[in-house]
């Protein structure tokens, strides 16, 4: 028992570790530019007096305990589905109950799109405007280098996304202990400055963030744009549940990360009450002078750590997406052979890198980007409350009363930081908003030309029985070996083998009619994952189901067909796909310009020979021109 226990107790450190280098980067280099962005924005000016530090202190205090602490780690977390968490698994959870066809999933759907364009927004703020904070550091230990801060950025920038494409297993052990000395001296900083004046953790108490909101209304609404730059980060935690599990997540943020973030914030409050010309860049004067290259350095790899999370989830969520029908067919590239979750997609990847680098020589300051930043964080915590309201009751069983109370304490506090991001949308706000809806659109096309053109197909599809049967009546030249056809239809015959029994007239000896599903769950057990029946005439219809986290691989999971009794040999076997060119029509469905962006889309989309790793030699592509 002893053993066993310090066997679960070390892997419970290790994770705990791993999750304090990928988890809380994020929100770990927040006091970046938290503070500074409060009291020295000029969005909403404000003095360096007792009562507005204090106050401010207290609404950061207990913005991360009611954020992070109470709604995300406490209760959205335990909204896992299969142990998975993130906006899109949430969606899958919230919609299991709602039928195919029904507005309330077509609501559902709505809602996690927008929380996915959300977070591609919030990934392609947060590289730019964590790595311009910590190079920031600079003007402050030699004043002659602001004019390097933004190029220094991009090459960090550059040299970040570049090496994606390696995996992070090389450098994701370093990441753990990099971030465990980030957050230690976080602490360290915040307890030597408040040792200089103590009585600064008066501000633990709520109700100077209430005396501050009910004598300075206005200023501290306003502020609350900036306060919320603080909890960034939050759905990062949920996001990698399904990596380090529930308990692990939970024990790094109250007994680390939160202590060490407190601590720095309220090290920060000694400094703005005491020098007041450190408002500029608080963060930084809490270090001495022989001090600050080394915190620069530690900055940077903290932010460069914070960033690679992001960029990881932006990897995740578009990989979740695109086997849930939102997204088209990407490449996909495994960078580890013994984790599942470690991937690489070169459009997301340069996509993500040109946004960023965009980003950083438009605003030029971290200062500038803040005012990007909010709007997309919060549009995001607002989605979230909304679909784990649906789980809490739905899924849950909670009361009607009880899911409404706690969801109205969730949205009064989203909604309120929500209505103060948008005060910033003139000054920069408006960058979030712009890519949500760009990528919101996308994605919307991309789902309703999908059903669109599946319904087209569907009604001109021959049915597999009748087809049978005529073939009995009117034999066809069998040839030897197993053709397996892909089609969505189960029901009938793919177009491909129309066209192949059109042109070359014979059919294989064995035909194998292949559906791919994927599931609203992230991943389907071996024994779940193929079906096959055995019709006549040499027939089968075989069904693979995969999770939206799950890794398709035809040939392997097909390896499985003599368990079913199909006997398949990989070397006489023939993959035959549809190779269709649409033509945009007027019509119904969709307005005209959106069916032409469905065929940029669709010509854009990878080949099914990569996405389901079908040996090239063996893939034979049949189509015609469709209108639709």
């Amino acid at each position: 028992m002893t053993m066993q226990n310090e066997t679960t107790h070390t892997k419970t450190s290790a994770l705990a570790l791993a999750a304090l280098g990928v988890v809380f980067g994020d929100i770990g280099t927040s006091p970046l530019y938290t503070l500074r962005e409060v009291f020295s924005s000029s969005h909403h000016p404000m003095t360096h007096t007792a009562t507005h530090v204090y106050g401010i202190l207290s609404l950061i205090t207990w913005a991360l305990i009611l954020i992070v602490s109470i709604k995300y780690i406490v209760f959205i977390m335990r909204a896992d589905n299969h142990g998975e968490g993130g906006i899109m698994a949430l969606l899958a959870l919230a919609s299991r109950h709602a039928s195919e066809q029904s507005p309330k999933k077509r609501s559902i759907m709505l809602l996690g799109i927008l929380g996915a364009c959300m977070f591609y927004a919030d990934g392609m703020i947060t590289p730019a405007i964590s790595v311009l904070s910590a190079v920031e550091g600079l003007e402050i230990a030699a004043p002659s280098l602001h004019q390097y801060i933004v190029p220094i950025t991009l090459i960090v920038l550059f040299l970040l996304f570049a090496v994606q494409s390696k995996g992070t297993a090389l450098v994701g052990a370093l990441f753990g202990p990099i971030m465990l000395i980030w957050f230690a001296t976080l602490g360290t900083l915040g307890i030597i400055n408040i040792a200089q004046d103590p009585s600064i953790l008066q501000a633990l108490n709520p109700s100077y963030a209430i005396h501050f909101c009910l004598h300075s209304p206005w200023l501290a609404f306003g502020s609350l744009g900036a306060v919320v730059l603080a909890v960034t980060g939050a759905e990062a935690l949920y996001a990698d549940m399904g990596h380090f599990g529930r308990f692990p997540i939970r024990l790094v943020w109250f007994c680390f990360v939160l202590p060490a973030l407190l601590l720095n914030y309220f090290g920060q409050g000694v400094i703005i009450l005491h020098n007041p010309a450190a408002i500029q860049n608080p963060f930084y004067h809490l270090a001495p002078s022989w001090a600050l290259f080394p915190l620069i350095g530690l900055a940077t790899l903290a932010t460069v750590i914070a960033s690679q999370a992001v960029i990881t989830g932006a990897f995740s969520i578009s990989r979740q997406a695109l086997q849930m029908g939102f997204i088209p067919r990407m490449h996909i590239q495994h960078t580890s052979e013994s984790t599942q979750g470690q991937i690489y997609m070169p459009r997301v990847n340069w996509g993500l890198m040109m946004a960023t680098m965009l980003l950083v020589i438009s605003f030029g300051s971290s200062d500038n980007l803040a005012a990007a930043y909010g709007i997309a964080v919060t549009g995001d915590m607002i989605i979230t409350s909304l679909l784990a309201a649906l789980v809490f009751h739905e899924i849950w069983k909670w009361t009607k009363l009880r899911t409404g109370l706690l969801v109205t304490l969730f949205l009064a506090v989203d909604l309120t930081f929500f209505g103060a991001n948008v005060l910033k949308i003139p000054d920069g706000g408006w960058i979030p908003i712009l890519i949500g809806v760009t990528i919101f659109t996308l994605m919307l096309t991309w789902k309703t030309g999908r059903t669109l053109l599946y319904k087209r197909l569907k009604n001109e599809d021959t049915l597999m029985l009748p087809f049978i049967e005529s073939i009995t009546e009117e034999p066809i030249t069998r040839v030897a070996g197993t053709a397996i056809f892909l089609t969505p239809n189960t029901d009938g015959i793919p177009h491909a083998m129309l066209h192949n029994i059109k042109h070359n007239k014979v059919l294989h000896q064995q035909v194998v009619i292949l559906t791919i599903r994927f599931l609203e769950k992230p991943h389907t057990q071996l024994n779940e994952r193929l079906k096959v029946e055995a019709l006549t005439q040499g027939f089968y219809r075989a069904i693979i189901s995969y999770g939206f986290m799950d890794n398709p691989d035809l040939p392997r999971d097909l390896a499985m067909c003599p368990l079913h009794g199909l006997d398949l040999q990989p070397m006489e076997t023939s993959y035959f796909v549809g190779k269709d060119i649409l033509i945009a029509t007027g019509g119904v469905g969709m307005a005209l310009w959106r069916k032409k962006l469905f065929t940029v889309l669709f010509r854009s989309a990878e080949t099914i020979t990569n996405q389901f790793k079908l040996p090239p030699n063996r893939v034979v592509e049949l189509g015609a021109q469709i209108k639709f």
